[in-house]
């Protein structure tokens, strides 16, 4: 057995980063282990360890020493099965029942029923209430006090005390709930930080097919190891990162690079596990299994980055800090001074009201729902103040600044003066593509029909991996294939140039004869520069290019946006990039839309996923997705984020002069108790009434909209 053996752990019980702590020190205090990682997202430990010197019941033990426990491993998900998932529209009906609770709340409060609820229902029973409906909050509270850490929810809870205190519960239930609403809010983030790396681990396939004994077998994946030859057959994944020995084939790899052209596999390339073969078949020899192949790392790299990304300390728990001593300050001073405890209660009643609990929860509601209506789905407040603050724009390429498939852009005839028109090169091309698979053959078809040409019938017909298809059309041989300008070929200068602009140039022979070559790529999404443009002008000036496309692909696309660009890049040198900003002190906003752009989308600050047609894991890594493939929208974000912020400022700035005016009045006597409780729903009106115009924020401006 190997000396140094990868097991991957499932854990349950860990809902705090301090958990992961616990489990991963535990782990590593045993003899063989020699690295241990724990993530919270994916409720499991990754431990490094000698088998001969370490089992698995000594690490269940020690898991469970820590007051966690070793689940039994999920089962795979089946191909084609997609684990249970909530829907946007759930999540955006969700976030509009807790506004409309929100709206009837203070309404509510503002109409008198909660003093009516008050006198109809024993304070005993409220009392009840409250402490049952606030113990977790109050059990937080309690153990951050024990760590000498002051948080929003110790203010709150304060003030739920000076309510119950005059004998206003239905005051304090009030308090609770928006407490409430707020920890539902970041237990339901983690939930589906934990489902995007779930979704993502279930894309890996879960069988290889092994040569072995000059047989085929069909084993798990878990069972192969370097080595061996794994067979891949056409529309299978391929389960290993390895070196093709034998075969020819066309591969789908923009799950590992971004890349959207097609790959051509040949004896002696490099092929990546969970890339698709989508023509030919091939034979390889393994060097990378399971957690160490690239598709591995990028769940590994999801992982670590949801674990290591630190929350954004909101406004209120910044304000707490510093106003709580404050306010228990005047109340003690209160006391001692007029030695009137009325007058000190009335100083804690009206210092905590519940405006300051609705100061920041109420707007970033608010923005969330009218970002939902615009085509926004922001998955949390935190990420409108990240994004208010951003400072570095880094964009992928594939599927984000560009469509994502290859089009065809350029005809040109080898024979100017030949026979053949543009229009014959690709009637006979798309005829002779008719029946192949190749995404270039479909963007050959798309251009036909695009020029309402009609298609030919095909005789004949035959298709070489990576060679190109032949067909006879109307009595001609007509052949299509990869043009390649460094294998001898003399073409046309106006021809040779279009390779240097980065594109995939196809040969069309007629009858043995050159009759012209058509040049497909990726071509830009039409409101990208215009896009880009707005998101400077709203104070991001520092914006580049990341792709795992060519030097030269990547030059061609930025010729006319004026962005720097790094190429060549996979998933692990994306999320180093990130970092490298993140250590300089910058807030980074990454717009991917792949499974390689899930890392660096995780590990972002703020990251954006294209929604429509970006991949599940990319918009369940991201903190923000575009319900439409709409470039408009991500400035659209930033200024939904600069308008909620200035909101929440304004909030807390109100709310804090308010309770100044307040407690002044309060400590000198003139503010009783019970005027006190009354005055504190007083804030409330203005906080919703600043909040609410939120709600009525219009999209961008009319040359932005989708016409």
């Amino acid at each position: 057995m190997s000396s140094n053996q990868v097991l991957e752990i499932p854990i349950q019980g860990m809902d705090c980063t301090e958990c992961t702590l616990h489990v991963q020190k535990a782990i590593a205090s045993l003899p063989g282990v020699t690295q241990v990682d724990v993530f919270l997202a994916s409720e499991k430990a990754v431990v490094r360890l000698d088998p001969g010197k370490v089992e698995m019941p000594a690490i269940r033990k020690a898991v469970e020493s820590a007051g966690y426990h070793v689940a039994d491993p999920a089962p795979a998900v089946a191909a084609g099965e997609k684990p249970e998932n909530f829907s946007r529209s759930a999540m955006f009906l969700l976030g509009f029942l807790f506004a409309a609770v929100l709206f009837v709340v203070i309404v509510g409060e503002w109409l008198g029923l909660f003093e009516t609820l008050n006198q109809l229902i024993p304070f005993p029973i409220g009392v009840a209430i409250v402490a049952v409906a606030g113990y977790p909050v109050f059990a937080k509270v309690m153990r951050a006090g024990y760590h000498r850490q002051v948080i929003s929810h110790t203010l709150m809870t304060l003030g739920v005390l000076a309510a119950l205190a005059v004998g206003q519960w239905v005051t304090a239930a009030v308090v609770v709930f928006f407490m409430r609403v707020g920890d539902y809010v970041e237990r339901f983030t983690t939930e589906r930080a934990r489902r995007a790396v779930k979704d993502l681990a279930a894309m890996a396939p879960q069988t290889a097919r092994l040569e072995q004994d000059g047989q085929e077998i069909e084993v798990p994946v878990r069972q192969v190891q370097p080595g061996q030859i794994v067979i891949v057959r056409p529309g299978e994944m391929i389960p290993v990162d390895g070196q093709v020995t034998g075969g020819q084939a066309t591969l789908n790899q923009a799950a590992i690079t971004g890349e959207s052209l097609p790959v051509e596999a040949v004896r002696g390339s490099q092929v990546y596990a969970a890339t698709l073969v989508s023509l030919g078949s091939l034979r390889i020899e393994t060097t990378q299994v399971g957690v160490d192949t690239t598709f591995g790392r990028i769940i590994r790299l999801v992982e670590g980055a949801e674990a290591q990304r630190a929350d954004v300390q909101r406004l209120a728990d910044k304000f707490s800090g510093y106003y709580l001593p404050v306010v228990a300050g005047i109340g003690l001073l209160t006391l001692v001074l007029r030695r009137d405890p009325l007058a000190a209660a009335a100083v804690l009643v009206v210092a905590c009201s519940c405006a300051f609990a609705l100061a920041t929860p109420i707007a970033m509601l608010a923005s969330i729902g009218a970002g939902a209506k615009h085509g926004l789905l922001i998955k949390g407040g935190k990420y409108l103040e990240s994004l208010d603050r951003a400072n570095v724009l880094l964009i992928d390429k594939t599927g984000t600044l560009t469509l994502g498939r290859p089009a065809i852009t350029d005809i040109e005839l080898w024979d100017v003066a030949g026979e053949f028109s543009e229009n014959d090169i690709l009637q006979l091309a798309a005829a002779a593509e008719r029946y192949s698979e190749h995404p270039l053959a479909e963007a050959v078809r798309q251009a036909a029909r695009q020029a309402g040409l009609g298609l030919l019938e095909a005789q004949d017909f035959q298709a070489e991996p990576g060679i190109g298809v032949s067909a006879s059309i109307e009595g001609r041989q007509v052949e299509v294939g990869k043009l390649n300008l460094n294998e001898g070929n003399h073409a046309p200068a106006r021809i040779a140039n279009l390779q240097g602009e980065g594109k995939s140039l196809l040969m069309v022979t007629v009858d043995n004869r050159p009759a012209g070559v058509l040049a497909a790529a990726d071509t830009l999404r039409p409101e990208v520069p215009q896009a880009i443009e707005e998101v400077r002008r709203l104070g991001i000036h520092q914006v580049e290019l990341l792709t795992g496309d060519n030097e030269r692909t990547a030059a061609a696309l930025v010729q006319g946006l004026g962005l720097p660009y790094r190429a060549n890049l996979l998933p692990e040198d994306k999320i180093r990039i990130v970092q490298e900003y993140q250590a300089q002190g910058k807030l980074v906003v990454f717009v991917g839309d792949g499974v390689n752009d899930a890392p660096a989308l995780a590990q972002a600050d703020v990251g954006i996923a294209m929604g429509a047609a970006g991949s599940d894991v990319a918009i369940e890594a991201a903190h923000i997705a575009l319900l439409r493939d709409d470039w408009r929208l991500v400035p659209e974000a930033l200024r939904i984020s600069q308008r909620t912020m200035r909101v929440v400022k304004g909030n807390i700035a109100f709310t804090a002069a308010y309770n100044l005016v307040g407690l002044t009045l309060a400590a000198f006597g003139f503010l009783p108790p019970i005027w006190a409780a009354a005055a504190q729903s007083l804030p409330d009106l203005g906080i919703l009434a600043n909040s609410s115009r939120l709600l009525r924020q219009q999209p961008a401006p009319e040359e932005y909209e989708k016409k």
